[in-house]
């Protein structure tokens, strides 16, 4: 398709007063998450010459992280997105400059896991802007789907250029530039996009004895069966992400090219990123949960390219290749996935549950990147390619085991939407 074409494809999603604003704020925060992964590693790396505690220190983070979203995905439910954001993202620029402190005067290893475990508290943007296009477009599925799909392809357009740029910063000037740029961008980003606030869902009207009136539950998401299993392949989803990256900064310093670990894992957000603009065009025909399965099952097939190339000792060109082939099947994947998240739960709990559903990926890119990281240390370069086919083959079985409930979300959407057309 041309891209003239592709653009106005997707115009009429900013022409609701307000989308553009958001959308360009909540980009910086997401940019700057995406440099972290490759600013700590090098960091970490370079001052204490250890990928093994770059790894676990990205880890115990996460971890914190994959805790702290959910909690502050609640708060944002219930007080909104801008009264939570603010002191959020103002209260995460502290352990980021104390991490930096610790690094740069030679403290103990157990301070550092200290200070980026206490980074727990950096606003879900990504999330934060998926609930305000549910709300947009509440009536409206094809721009729902085509919104989470442009969600999707800025996702990774960020973790396509933050690596790169991480990497620059940090081989060009000094290893701390990435997390002291990455900290800088967070919070401004978080701050401008808590300042849109007429994009911003309301909050549901309480009844005069406190009670919401709209009739949506009460309790934690994860009693649904059917976001348990989202969340479960989403752990498995993460552990390809994690261990990808590590095992590439690790293989493209094996061959003497560690500078060029950044674009290579920007080729696989670039593929991923150019099948996500192109599956917000189609038309969704079957139901969501059949489209998650294709896409679990397409990302465990592509993964083993990777692999193959990890093994047969591939110079960073046909490695570069295979990422971006590997890339494609991701966005169709995490774009019906968290359509089905949006399906299954009820507007007030959207910025929870979908942070419920991140954390699953943060737990997952945690275990990934640690496993990586020690593969990395005592491995045949290539080696930890293993472990996001590994780790895709079992978002797969998951999947499968728990279709029974996906399939269900969709057809209770459906039928959902049979009953107000008929009114």
């Amino acid at each position: 398709m041309p891209p003239r074409a592709l653009l106005a494809s997707y115009r009429r999603l900013f022409a609701t007063p307000g989308a553009t604003a958001f959308t360009l704020a909540g980009l910086l925060g997401r940019l700057a998450l995406s440099m972290n992964g490759v600013s700590l590693v090098v960091l970490l790396a370079e001052r204490r010459g250890s990928y093994a505690l770059a790894g676990t220190v990205s880890a115990a983070g996460l971890v914190t992280g994959a805790i702290g979203m959910p909690l502050l995905g609640r708060l944002v439910d219930r007080y909104g997105q801008s009264r939570v954001a603010v002191p959020a993202a103002l209260y995460n620029a502290v352990p980021l400059l104390a991490l930096l402190l610790c690094v740069r005067l030679g403290a103990p290893d157990w301070t550092l896991y200290a200070c980026w475990a206490a980074c727990a508290a950096a606003p879900n943007l990504g999330g934060m802007a998926r609930a305000r296009w549910a709300h947009l477009h509440r009536d409206d599925q094809a721009a729902r789907h085509l919104a989470n799909s442009f969600e999707q392809a800025l996702d990774e357009l960020c973790f396509m250029a933050g690596p790169v740029l991480a990497m620059l910063l940090c081989t060009a000037l000094a290893p701390e530039a990435g997390l002291l740029v990455s900290g800088t961008l967070g919070t401004t980003g978080a701050l401008l996009f808590a300042a849109q606030r007429r994009t911003e869902p309301p909050l549901p009207a309480p009844s005069p004895d406190g009670r919401v009136t709209d009739g949506q539950r009460h309790g934690s998401p994860l009693g649904v069966p059917g976001l348990r299993v989202l969340v479960l392949t989403f752990l498995a989803t993460g552990m390809v992400f994690g261990a990808t990256e590590i095992t590439t900064v690790a293989y493209a310093d094996a061959l003497g090219h560690k500078a060029a670990a950044g674009a290579l894992l920007a080729l696989v957000a670039a593929g991923s990123c150019v099948a996500g603009l192109l599956f917000g065009l189609l038309t969704p025909r079957r139901a969501p949960g059949v489209r998650f399965l294709t896409g679990v099952a397409a990302m465990a097939g592509v993964l083993l390219l990777p692999l193959a190339a990890g093994l047969g000792g591939a110079g960073l060109a046909v490695l570069g290749v295979v990422l971006f082939a590997a890339g494609t099947a991701t966005a169709p994947t995490m774009v019906t996935g968290m359509t089905l998240v949006q399906e299954l739960l009820p507007q007030r709990q959207f910025n929870e549950g979908m942070a419920v559903a991140v954390s699953g990926i943060v737990v997952g890119i945690s275990a990934g990147a640690a496993l990586a990281g020690t593969v990395a240390e005592h491995a045949v370069p290539g080696t930890g390619y293993a472990l996001p086919a590994g780790a895709a083959a079992l978002a797969l079985l998951i999947a499968l085991a728990g279709r029974r409930h996906l399939r269900a979300a969709g057809a209770r959407e459906n039928g959902e939407r049979a009953v107000s057309a008929s009114v």
